[in-house]
């Protein structure tokens, strides 16, 4: 990638809020086109990273960019250059859907740009909804009206901050869908979730935060191969099990039980184990180790 400006770039970015602090000297590039997740728990620092690239909030020190525009001393151009869909449902409530799109136009100096418009209230199922008083939409059209404001002036970054919080099964597909097909049209997708399926679904390298610190930061395939450890869900006839299997134990009752085991001569262990206790398997189901596994594990390291 030598030689092409990335997507957003921060390099050594510190926030502080009084004696807390929010980022800790987070560096991460992001190139043209990419589908990057940017995962942490709750308090992590990540919708401050993205208020500071939105230009919402100043960094206490370092600095961004997006598309090789500051966002301090370009802010103008970084700005036209991002499109950010909040993870707070804002709205004005004085005007109708296809009104308010038409002014986000113009904050960014656009005229005649109804055919966009209908373009992404048609992928958004905005349609029918177009002459609505915002105020009156459900909670999952508000959303989608949000998509759209951050998409209206075809940003090539795209920021979305936990898009799928609460909406409706319909609504995440018809989202991904269209986001996909942004993404593939050459748009950088920056996405934070704690959807973690959605993520390693949909994103091709990660960086997870803790504490304002990134604690991980690869290809999504790279840290799925970070734990070897896979999941045997059995329902079993027992109410309790052998000692020897508590190590390997992940939750357990009700006749449900999860363990967890490195390689597959430990699951034939585990079985040993339960058929000398006298324990029948009523039922089994192997897991795969996925992101989520890798996340606990990292967050637990961290």
């Amino acid at each position: 990638m030598s030689g092409v400006v990335p997507a957003i770039c921060v390099n050594a970015l510190h926030k502080h809020f009084g004696e807390t602090r929010a980022l800790d000297g987070v560096s991460l590039e992001i190139e043209p086109g990419a589908f990057f997740g940017l995962l942490g728990p709750n308090g992590a620092g990540k919708t401050t990273l993205i208020s500071i690239l939105a230009g919402l909030t100043r960094a206490s020190s370092g600095t961004a960019s997006i598309m090789g525009h500051d966002v301090v001393t370009d802010y103008r151009q970084a700005r036209r250059a991002l499109g950010v869909v909040p993870q707070e449902l804002v709205y004005d409530p004085f005007f109708n859907v296809r009104e308010t799109l038409r002014i986000q136009s113009g904050f960014f100096g656009l005229k005649h740009n109804d055919e966009w418009i209908d373009e992404i209230m048609h992928h958004l199922d905005l349609m029918p909804h177009a002459e609505k008083n915002t105020q009156s939409l459900s909670g999952g059209m508000k959303r989608r009206l949000l998509v759209a404001q951050a998409l209206v002036h075809k940003p090539p970054v795209i920021v979305l901050d936990e898009p799928t919080a609460g909406v409706d099964v319909d609504l995440r597909r018809s989202l991904w869908a269209f986001i996909s097909r942004l993404n593939h049209e050459g748009h950088t997708i920056l996405l934070t979730t704690h959807y973690l399926e959605e993520a390693e679904a949909l994103c091709g390298r990660i960086a997870m935060l803790k504490s304002g610190h990134v604690v991980a930061l690869d290809e999504t395939r790279n840290l799925l191969k970070l734990t070897n450890e896979h999941c045997a869900q059995l329902r079993l006839n027992a109410t309790s099990i052998p000692p020897a299997l508590q190590s390997r134990l992940v939750s357990g009752g009700d006749g449900n039980w999860r363990f967890n085991f490195s390689e597959y001569a430990d699951l034939e262990a585990l079985m040993a184990e339960l058929r000398g206790a006298g324990i029948q398997v009523l039922e089994m189901r192997l897991q795969e180790p996925d992101l989520e596994d890798v996340f606990t594990d990292i967050m637990k390291r961290a």
